[in-house]
């Protein structure tokens, strides 16, 4: 008869449970920064009960006043901008324009097409003698824009590149850019800017710019901001102090819904030199039409209206007046917009 079977024995040395597996040693890491965590977290907690707004870029640090005087907007001579739109979701429109007479730059004809969608923003031109500039702008996220922007000149030292990137925090914001970067020998402008809201109304920043035009020279220069705000942004002022004794001031307020009025201040006391310019500009947005006027301390006094006939066609009467050179300029423009879109596709109601 057969002797039943049974299993071996088990040495009682090995244990399987796994209280006896041997274990790898914890690392001390995660305790030793344990309290550094734990000061961000409340530090984190703290920001975000203070509920600070975000203090928009550098770059448009000044947008406001910008966008009501009349620097960016001034001509003279005669121009035209005839825009054709060809798509509307995506974005995309072809321009020709033309500038002829003008006191300070020569006739001209430029080619520029811009395309556009929620996360991508592309805007190219060419002018008559064959220079070339594109402009992209790629958003990551809502908080995260990279911007690339480049310049191809048959002139020497006008060709650039320039490499950028936004972020935007909640309460901050904060800028990269490098200007004609060359990575073997580190040439090239390198700017870095952060804005940070200090109060719901105040903030500060600083802006460093370093310039290594050859391998064996550079310059650091670093410059201060300061922005505030009303609470009901009706108002707003800015400063930047720059080295050598340079400061720059604005204010800008809306009087009323289509009233703004701005000013600008630059000084300069530097010991080779000591100078100050004030300019004081109102723009006045009607109906169908937008007026700005400009005075400055060197003696000028400018105007620009564009008023608009129809949605699609505008026309542009611009005029300034040196006093102290005695001297003059006038200009007039026309722009012109027009689609191959129907009513539907640019979004209006349909026509009965």
């Amino acid at each position: 008869m057969a002797s039943p079977a049974f299993p071996p024995a088990q040495d009682a040395s090995v244990d399987p449970s796994p209280s006896s597996v041997p274990q790898a040693p914890k690392s001390s890491y995660p305790s030793a920064l344990s309290p550094l965590t734990s000061v961000f977290s409340r530090f984190s907690q703290w920001r975000k009960s203070l509920d600070l707004p975000n203090p928009g870029t550098v770059e448009n640090l000044q947008k406001e006043v910008k966008a009501t005087h009349l620097t960016n907007f001034i001509f003279d001579g005669a121009r035209a901008d005839l825009t054709k739109s060809l798509s509307m979701n995506p974005a995309f429109q072809v321009t020709h324009s033309f500038i002829l007479g003008s006191q300070v730059s020569t006739p001209s004809y430029n080619f520029g097409a811009v395309f556009a969608n929620n996360d991508m923003f592309l805007q190219g031109s060419v002018d008559h003698e064959g220079n070339v500039s594109a402009r992209m702008n790629q958003g990551w996220a809502e908080n995260s824009i990279t911007k690339i922007q480049t310049q191809l000149s048959s002139q020497a030292g006008h060709s650039m590149i320039q490499l950028e990137h936004d972020y935007q925090g909640r309460d901050y914001s904060l800028n990269a850019k490098a200007v004609n970067p060359w990575p073997t020998d580190l040439t090239g402008i390198y700017i870095g800017n952060y804005l940070q809201s200090v109060t719901k109304n105040l903030a500060l920043g600083v802006e460093t710019l370093y310039q290594r035009p050859t391998p064996d020279m550079s310059e650091f220069t670093t410059s201060y901001l300061a922005k505030v705000t009303s609470d009901d942004k009706n108002w707003i002022a800015t400063a930047q102090v720059q080295p050598a004794g340079i400061l720059q001031a604005t204010y800008w307020q809306k009087l009323h819904e289509k009233v703004e009025v701005a000013a600008d201040l630059q000084l300069m006391a530097s010991p080779q030199r000591r100078d100050a310019i004030a300019t004081l500009g109102a723009k006045y947005d009607l109906r169908m039409a937008t007026f700005r006027a400009q005075l400055d301390s060197t003696g000028k006094v400018s105007a620009l209206l564009e008023q608009r006939f129809a949605p699609t066609f505008a026309f542009l009467v611009a005029g300034e007046i040196d006093h102290f050179k005695n001297a003059a300029k006038v200009g007039v423009g026309v722009m012109i917009e027009s689609s191959t879109l129907t009513p539907e596709e640019m979004g209006m109601p349909p026509q009965h």
